[in-house]
């Protein structure tokens, strides 16, 4: 039947969906699904809101209903006349047993015609329900902004191995060149020595880095539950624009109203001003109004009330008039707490306006560090061209080929690590300014490209060939420079920047 062959096309379907490479608005959704802690804060939100309810609950009506049902059994011992007992051959004593039940209903309902107490509980109920909802707020977007980190963290790691990977092809081509040199007497053996120990400690850097890229995967993992086999790869023209508003001052604005952990703080203030007036309401009357319905019978014969039945209707007025001195305590405690939450919002503020400067700066040295480095890799490699053609004609020895090698992949190293910092601190900026979104995510998923997807098996690939490298097999077979990010050569292909979509990170302008 039909219905027995959806089932394999579904697992395919599954299967084949599973394979895909993953973006990070795929890896977003992902985490405002199935994170835990954000999950936590909607669970919290929801029991802070239900305060309001029981606080409202307070001023209506409030009807209670008890009923009993009582069975009584007397049994009763009687001295008798001497004669009589004596008389009638008897014991003396004479009984009485007695058995009867009763029962009764009460229904009683009370209403506060003024309660001021339960009116300001209700007024702290809902300005606690406000700043929940603002912490909330600020969980969601912590969440976004450590999914992208994490996202391009794995990026990061993953370009930075592909040049320490290079560098160690690299340097063992080196290494296999001066021990043929060696052999034939052309070189000495401190040129092997040299290119032996600059291996070993590349290769070590790289095994390293492999362990950073699997764990920075599983940071992934811990934020969305979700296994990803691969995720989408940065384009390599990727617009690195300063801050746009560019004034600093404008950033400084943004975060002074926007700010979320700063307007949960201040939300906070208004919390804690109704905690006072609710203390400070302990001193007031209050007034209700009751009425009470009772009904019970018996059937006790010896009772005349079988069946009563009583009605009551009034008003009661309470007045406090001492305490123990626990009320005006309270109104202590709760001006303390309405100056320590004035304090913290100052805090809030303080640390908003400084991260917000601090990252804006972070954001322009970044712009400019990323054309810093990405001209000292055209230098570099100018260097290194240079000192191998001097090593040829015998001017300069395998150091410096070496030295010079690690220069140019260094500046390669540094360059990708500039690049992320590029985003992870405009992340921030928007962060602190209180207008990192949905929105901010898509823009950056719209510079990934999935023929840059990084996997997460090719750790066993590179392994088996890492096994290879310490035999200096295959040791010649260096990875192309052009195959870095930062120093691919205009060939001028127009078609690579018209595959990516064109899209302004928010936030930025155009550097001059």
């Amino acid at each position: 039947m039909p219905k027995f062959r959806v089932l394999p096309l579904v697992i395919a379907v599954s299967v084949a969906s599973q394979a895909q490479a993953a973006d990070l608005m795929t890896v977003a959704r992902d985490a405002l699904i199935n994170n835990a802690d954000l999950a936590a804060s909607r669970a919290g939100y929801s029991s802070t809101r239900e305060g309001e309810a029981i606080a409202r609950g307070d001023l209506l009506p409030q009807v209670t209903a008890s009923g009993s049902m009582t069975r009584y059994n007397i049994d009763s011992q009687q001295s008798s006349s001497a004669t009589s007992g004596l008389g009638n051959g008897g014991t003396g004593l004479g009984g009485n047993d007695n058995h009867y039940s009763s029962r009764s209903v009460q229904v009683e309902a009370t209403q506060a015609l003024f309660d001021a107490t339960n009116w300001y509980q209700l007024e702290a109920a809902k300005r606690e329900t406000a700043q929940e909802a603002l912490s909330l707020a600020g969980d969601r977007q912590q969440l976004l902004y450590n999914v992208a980190e994490a996202y391009f963290n794995v990026l990061r790691a993953k370009e930075q191995l592909d040049t320490l990977r290079a560098e160690e092809r690299a340097v063992a081509s080196e290494l296999r060149q001066a021990r043929q040199q060696f052999d034939v007497g052309t070189v000495a053996a401190t040129d092997v020595y040299e290119a032996q120990a600059t291996y070993d400690q590349t290769r070590s850097e790289r095994i390293a880095q492999e362990s950073t890229l699997q764990v920075n995967f599983e940071r992934l993992e811990q934020l969305t539950g979700q296994q990803y086999a691969s995720i989408d790869g940065l384009a390599d023209n990727l617009p690195i624009k300063n801050p746009e508003p560019a004034s600093r001052d404008a950033w400084v604005d943004m975060a002074s109203t926007q700010n979320l952990d700063l307007k949960a703080a201040r939300a906070g203030i208004e919390v804690a001003r109704s905690n006072l007036d609710t203390s400070r309401a302990g001193h007031l009357p209050t007034l209700s109004a009751f009425a009470n319905y009772q009904w019970g019978d018996s059937t006790n014969d010896q009772l005349d009330n079988d069946d009563d039945r009583q009605t009551q209707v009034g008003i009661q007025a309470s007045v406090p008039i001492y305490s123990g001195g626990s009320t005006s305590a309270q109104v202590r405690q709760s001006t303390y707490s309405l100056e320590q939450s004035q304090y913290q919002a100052e805090s809030s503020l303080r640390s908003a306006v400084q991260n917000v400067r601090s990252y804006f700066a972070s954001v322009v040295n970044d712009v400019l560090t990323v054309q810093a480095r990405q001209r000292s890799i055209q230098s570099n490699r100018a260097s290194l061209e240079a000192t191998r053609s001097g090593y040829e004609v015998g001017t300069r020895n395998i150091v410096d080929v070496l030295d010079a090698q690690q220069n140019l992949y260094s500046a390669i190293y540094d360059y990708a690590d500039a690049r992320y910092n590029y985003i992870t601190d405009l992340l921030s900026l928007r962060q602190s300014a209180g207008i990192l979104d949905v929105g901010t995510i898509q823009t950056l998923n719209d510079w990934l490209r999935d023929d840059k997807a990084v996997r997460l098996d090719f750790l066993s690939q590179y392994q088996q060939e890492g096994e290879g490298d310490n035999t200096l097999e295959g040791a010649g077979n260096s990875q192309s420079l052009s195959d870095l990010p930062g120093v691919t050569q205009d060939n001028g292909d127009s078609n690579r920047a018209s595959r990516v979509r064109q899209a302004s990170l928010p936030g930025t302008s155009q550097t001059p």
